[in-house]
């Protein structure tokens, strides 16, 4: 008996425990701040969100937008290059403050993540040049349409297409981007990163955003309970939204504006 602890001193020491497990985990953004340094996670192989330049440095809308964080809260960046099957765990155990790596929200996702709101526009569309008038699926009547074969552009296509409008299918994205620029089909449906790809490419035909037929936009990842970070981030991309800072990355790695009322 006398080497138990007394009831009132077990409890104190058992609450004291919970405060500080409670506390190191909400205090995120002190960290942050007391160390001077954001560690975020970043694509390395998905451009134009992220990939390797040819001076050997990341680069891509992801990295512009963990700068443009860092740069908000006055403190230095750190990159960490992930893939799309670690950047979840590097967060869980603390090698990162954040995920930025064109991470969307998922049920599965929402039990060991919080999630902040959108910075990146992914979607699927219908993509053609701007000036064929067409802002909704029943303009597309009468009109020639590519599509990859099976892709979630022609599942979701399939769904609203009136039935005058010519869905060509191709096996692959390149073979669709190609009837495009070489006038087999008017418009074409897909991802909003294959078309910016595309007129990064080449100026011959343009592809901008008619209308949208699926959206799953991009969200910074950040650990459960971090209550101080999230109001953080949060503030910071609502900021940048309305003063046209995340509108320049958008123009300048996904060709196009950010879509009315992201």
């Amino acid at each position: 008996m006398r080497f138990r602890l007394p009831v009132f001193a077990s409890l104190a020491i058992a609450c004291g425990v919970l405060v500080f497990a409670t506390t190191a985990r909400a205090d995120g953004l002190d960290t942050v701040r007391a160390s001077g340094v954001l560690r975020v996670a970043v694509p390395q192989d998905f451009p134009p969100f992220g990939t390797v330049g040819p001076d050997l440095k990341p680069r891509g809308y992801d990295i512009d937008t963990a700068a443009l964080l860092a740069r908000e809260m006055g403190v230095k960046l750190e990159l960490v290059p992930v893939t799309s099957t670690n950047r979840i765990p590097f967060l869980t155990t603390n090698k990162v403050d954040l995920v930025i790596s064109t991470l969307g929200k998922n049920a599965e996702r929402e039990k060991v993540l919080d999630f902040s709101v959108a910075y990146a526009p992914f979607f699927s569309a219908v993509f053609g040049p701007a000036d064929l008038k067409v802002d909704k699926p029943a303009d597309l009547a009468g009109k020639v349409i590519g599509v990859t074969r099976g892709a979630i552009e022609d599942l979701e296509l399939t769904k609203v297409a009136p039935p005058t409008v010519t869905i060509k299918r191709f096996e692959d994205n390149n073979s669709t981007l190609q009837a495009f620029l070489t006038g087999q089909v008017q418009l074409v449906a897909t991802g909003n990163t294959t078309a910016a790809a595309l007129n990064e490419r080449t100026r011959l035909r343009r592809l901008d955003s008619r209308f949208l037929i699926k959206d799953s936009p991009c969200y910074v990842g950040l650990n459960k309970n971090e209550p101080a970070l999230m109001a953080e981030v949060n503030r910071i991309l609502v900021k940048v939204k309305k003063d046209g800072q995340l509108n320049e990355i958008s123009k300048k790695w996904l060709t196009a504006a950010l879509p009315k009322d992201f």
